[in-house]
């Protein structure tokens, strides 16, 4: 991904840029860049034991990254090898396909990754040239999610686009996605990761709604 100068200023926001956002809106940027570093390839040692040590609080996301550093504290890394191959890669693919286009219209490369393509260009966002995936994989669309509110291609995104971007492309299929991973047959540690996708995302679309 690179920078945009094309993402509006969140009209919560003061002009200068370089201004923190505020600590609930870095920690929805920090969820959803936690989804993403979990999705987006077999979680490294080190990247365990972070997870294990992620604080939580007495709140349903906070029992979520409970029962995720638990999880992420009895996992081995050659056991996360096996789980996330047999979920998502496979022999011929993985027991998930975690791609908005075939949860959208069955099938991969369709009308539903043309579209968000066609808004990406819009917040002129592109995709790194050593990635082969297609854009629209649930790791990929909550990097940028991330990215948006927290500014990482230039400057915080207004609510209104990050409410756009998530109901065309994260919550249009996202929760049913988390849900899948939740029961997955091959899931153990990914379990957890289900669930907090699940109840994270419920919390964006209760959220954006309450804005609308």
């Amino acid at each position: 991904m690179i920078a945009s100068s094309n993402v509006p200023t969140a009209e919560s926001f003061p002009r200068d840029a370089a201004e923190a956002v505020s600590t609930g809106e870095a920690a929805r940027a920090g969820s959803y860049r936690l989804l993403a570093l979990l999705l987006g390839d077999t979680p490294s040692q080190e990247t365990l034991g972070i997870v294990a040590n992620l604080p939580h609080s007495d709140t349903p996301i906070g029992h979520s990254i409970s029962k995720l550093a638990n999880s992420a504290r009895s996992v081995t890394p050659s056991a996360i090898e096996r789980e996330y191959h047999n979920l998502f890669v496979g022999l011929g693919g993985g027991e998930l396909v975690p791609y908005g286009s075939y949860y959208l219209s069955g099938f991969l490369h369709e009308k539903p990754l043309a579209r968000l393509r066609a808004d990406l260009r819009k917040l002129g966002i592109e995709r790194d040239i050593q990635v082969s995936e297609p854009e629209d994989g649930m790791a990929s669309v909550c990097e940028v999610m991330s990215g948006l509110i927290a500014g990482d291609f230039g400057i915080p995104a207004s609510l209104s686009v990050q409410k756009d971007f998530y109901t065309k492309h994260v919550g249009s299929w996202g929760i049913q996605f988390f849900t899948d991973l939740e029961s997955a047959t091959s899931a153990n540690f990914y379990r957890s990761v289900g669930e907090l996708g699940s109840v994270f995302l419920h919390l964006e679309t209760e959220a954006f709604t309450i804005e609308s």
